[in-house]
């Protein structure tokens, strides 16, 4: 709750004080003095500050964050409309990178120092060189214009006719997220190779395979578990380049139209929202290293 309290004194302080008067940055350049204090009556931003505040932690309290500036419309509707199509872009290759990214990550950790392990390394190395945004125009031309495997961009709000156009969004979740997590992830690994336990059941003559699957694994997926599940928060708000450029309408795009319109409403939500979730998730990091660390006990 104290984390809490103090998310909520920044983001409003940031937002209502260091950033400036909303209702002028609302009201445009061109508006005359009467408008914007209007405007500054219509928002409630005429009132003292603690005032504001506390009707701020009211929103909070009642999952009620008001109005959009822009659009008019409840903030909270805009993101339970926009919050299914981001998790649709979003969860499943995040998934799916995961799982590809250990299995690779394991392989270049057994052939270490060999040409696949080597090659592994190169072409993280590549990944890592290029811009998302590369990738993006890259796969539409390629894979959406000139082979005509994908639409290009476009969506549709039906859980059954929308698949076909997530799929190279997909490919390039993925493909972007391969380069960081297999050279981490084999880091990991090496670590754990070269432990004591690892040599004494070798000593003992397990087989490799039981060596890797059942001690090795099970040690790395540690600080795996910890970069996997403070990723997860993210998850909410899709990808902002990736739902701009297919046309995506998730939680992204509104974010990126609320900083373009300084919707401030909206952009408080989304930050409160983003902190509560990373929170959440830390504390479910730290529940599940019992699973896998037997050292570990919940008390």
């Amino acid at each position: 709750m104290p984390i809490l309290f103090g998310i909520t004194l920044l983001t409003f302080t940031l937002f209502n004080v260091a950033g400036g008067d909303p209702a002028v940055q609302f009201a445009g350049k061109n508006a005359s003095a009467v408008q914007i204090e209007q405007i500054r009556h219509e928002l409630g931003l005429d009132r003292p500050l603690y005032q504001q505040y506390f009707f701020y932690l009211k929103q909070i309290v009642s999952l009620d964050f008001g109005r959009s500036w822009s659009s008019r419309q409840q903030i909270s509707t805009l993101i339970v409309d926009g919050v299914g199509a981001s998790l649709s872009v979003s969860v499943p290759p995040f998934f799916i990178s995961v799982a590809l990214c250990i299995v690779l990550a394991m392989f270049s950790a057994f052939f270490r120092g060999r040409l696949f392990d080597r090659s592994i390394m190169v072409g993280c190395l590549g990944l890592m060189s290029i811009s998302y945004l590369v990738y993006i125009m890259v796969f539409q031309y390629l894979l959406g214009y000139k082979m005509g495997l994908f639409p290009i961009s476009g969506w549709d709000a039906s859980w059954v006719d929308r698949w076909p156009y997530l799929i190279l969004p997909w490919i390039c979740i993925v493909v972007v997220s391969l380069g960081a997590n297999v050279l981490l992830y084999r880091a990991v690994f090496m670590e754990e190779i070269f432990q004591d336990y690892v040599r004494t059941a070798k000593a003992k003559g397990l087989n490799t395979r039981i060596i890797y699957l059942k001690h090795i694994l099970k040690n790395a997926m540690i600080p795996i578990i910890t970069v996997v599940v403070i990723q997860m928060p993210y998850l909410y708000t899709g990808s902002l380049l990736v739902e701009n450029f297919f046309g995506i309408p998730g939680i992204g795009g509104l974010l990126v139209q609320a900083l373009a319109n300084a919707d401030f409403p909206v952009i408080k939500a989304m930050v409160f929202i983003g902190s509560v979730l990373y929170m959440v998730f830390s504390l479910l990091s730290d529940l599940l290293y019992a699973l896998v660390d037997p050292r570990v006990q919940l008390k």
